[in-house]
């Protein structure tokens, strides 16, 4: 009898401690979607802002996140070397994004100037002469695309590894962001302002699910908890 008195008080225990935590991954849930809509409130607020300068190299060290998706602009002199091809699917289909460096007062920065396709690729030539671009700030995609690793050595690329490509091409320091360039009226490859701003958010379902987990672990100790009092009555 005090075996089973010990057993069924352990059941109690570990079903109410499962109760707590399933129950705080659900508080964190709602916190996470509390985070989530700001962000999303915060880009959209800076999609529609008239462009900033682009961040100097004295806020190099400190870009993340928190700076994505800012309307600047930046001028400077397109370094005539060969773009640099990363691979894309977009509403016009699968191709690639076409990125070249840009030389600017403040340093030199990657400009994503749209998309190709890929039977337009090998024709496309370099930039040349002065520019002025206007696009997203976008924070650099270190290592590769899901599945994929980047293979600089090939000349591969499956995401926007700034530090990377610079290092491949010999571009020397340059900002840890690239610019999304917005479109224009020329209707010639490379096509921009095809930059989707979509943030996942399900927060409010999993926080419903580790609720709903959490009461039903916290009925279940009810139930034995209950259930060894009127065994003793």
């Amino acid at each position: 009898m005090r075996s089973r008195r010990r057993s069924r008080s352990a059941l109690v225990a570990l079903a109410a401690l499962l109760a707590i935590a399933l129950a705080a991954l659900g508080v964190w849930q709602v916190e996470r979607r509390a985070w989530k809509l700001a962000l999303i409130e915060r880009v959209e607020a800076r999609l529609d802002a008239p462009p900033e300068p682009a961040p100097p190299p004295t806020r190099w060290a400190t870009i993340d996140e928190d700076d994505a998706y800012r309307r600047v602009i930046a001028g400077g002199t397109w370094r005539a070397v060969p773009p640099v091809f990363v691979q894309a699917v977009t509403d016009l289909g699968g191709g690639f994004w076409a990125l070249s460096p840009l030389d600017t007062p403040a340093g030199t920065i990657l400009v994503n100037r749209g998309f190709v396709p890929p039977e337009a690729r090998a024709a496309l030539p370099p930039p040349t002469g002065r520019a002025s671009v206007t696009g997203l700030l976008r924070v650099t995609e270190p290592e590769g695309g899901f599945l994929r690793d980047n293979d600089p050595p090939a000349d591969r690329w499956y995401s926007r590894d700034v530090a990377a490509i610079a290092r491949a091409r010999g571009l020397g320091t340059t900002a840890p962001y690239f610019i999304d360039a917005e479109a224009t009226p020329d209707e010639r490859w490379p096509r921009g302002g095809l930059t989707v701003v979509r943030f996942r958010n399900s927060h409010l379902v999993y926080a419903l699910t580790w609720f709903t987990l959490a009461g039903m672990m916290a009925f279940f100790a009810w139930r034995i908890a209950r259930a060894g009092r009127t065994s003793t009555a």
